[in-house]
């Protein structure tokens, strides 16, 4: 990878209806593969932590005793972050801007180190799978979780949603980043030096009115309000118009009665 490209730009942004999402994820939901794993007493590290709420339960997996150190590379949502963990009242847990291609944390200070849709945005995932080997201490646990977007399936079929997965394909490519991480989770671990690596996928399932309409409400947002839109309409993917009316194609689908999404999730397991 092109060490100008070692820091990709994050395509999401932290915009409310990117961080509506990132909230609504929990250890059950998103890192059900990393729990039975975990035991009281150990150091872990979270790796783009957003805004916590992975975090604070794994703090909570791993007390009494244990304590979770979280990272991200946004000062603003750690904010948010550290107060979701308050408002919990998790204690046992720490905040720090971080850059995974380069973790300020001595060699093996971690039990378990955690990235939960982080790869997929970064420049080098090999080099940051590397930092995350480092700094795991030998016999622990490097995790990581990634959504697939060639994966990612709906029904009922409406093309304003294909326009929709070819530009965001396209427009995180060029700012560096591999939307289709969760097929590549293998192999990145591989070149990254582990030799004994699970692997797993598990999906994220919105069918209920009530899912399909936040999902389709936040990507109708994400599309024309975050700084997705900024970056694909500033790099000539898209105009403002064409972004509108795929935000439109996302709104006619969720209201659809028989509206269906799957995210496709790739998962490994690897032992330092």
């Amino acid at each position: 990878m092109n060490p100008a490209h070692e820091s990709a730009v994050y395509t999401h942004g932290h915009h409310e209806s990117v961080l509506r999402s990132h909230r609504w994820r929990t250890a059950r939901n998103s890192a059900a593969y990393l729990i039975g794993e975990l035991r009281p007493g150990m150091a872990v590290l979270d790796v783009g932590c957003g805004p916590g709420t992975i975090t604070a339960d794994l703090a909570e997996l791993v007390s009494p005793g244990g304590r979770v150190t979280a990272v991200d590379a946004a000062e603003g949502v750690l904010a948010q972050a550290r107060a979701h963990a308050a408002e919990r009242g998790v204690t046992d847990v720490e905040f720090a801007v971080a850059d995974v291609h380069a973790l300020d944390f001595p060699d093996g200070s971690f039990n378990v180190v955690h990235a939960h849709q982080v790869l997929q945005h970064v420049g080098d995932p090999v080099r940051a799978l590397r930092e995350m080997r480092r700094v795991c201490r030998p016999g622990g646990i490097v995790a990581a979780r990634d959504a697939d977007y060639a994966a990612m399936t709906w029904f009922p079929a409406e093309p304003g949603l294909e326009e929709w997965l070819d530009l965001y394909r396209r427009v995180a490519r060029a700012g560096g980043g591999e939307p289709d991480a969760g097929r590549r989770l293998r192999s990145w671990a591989q070149a990254a030096g582990f030799t004994r690596i699970d692997c797993s996928a598990t999906s994220w399932c919105y069918a209920t009115p009530e899912e399909t309409a936040w999902w389709s409400a936040l990507w109708a947002e994400r599309t024309t309000l975050s700084s997705y839109a900024a970056i694909a309409t500033d790099g000539g993917h898209a105009t403002p118009s064409g972004l509108e009316a795929v935000a439109d194609a996302w709104r006619a689908w969720g209201a659809r009665p028989d509206a269906w999404f799957s995210v496709l999730n790739g998962e490994v397991l690897c032992r330092a």
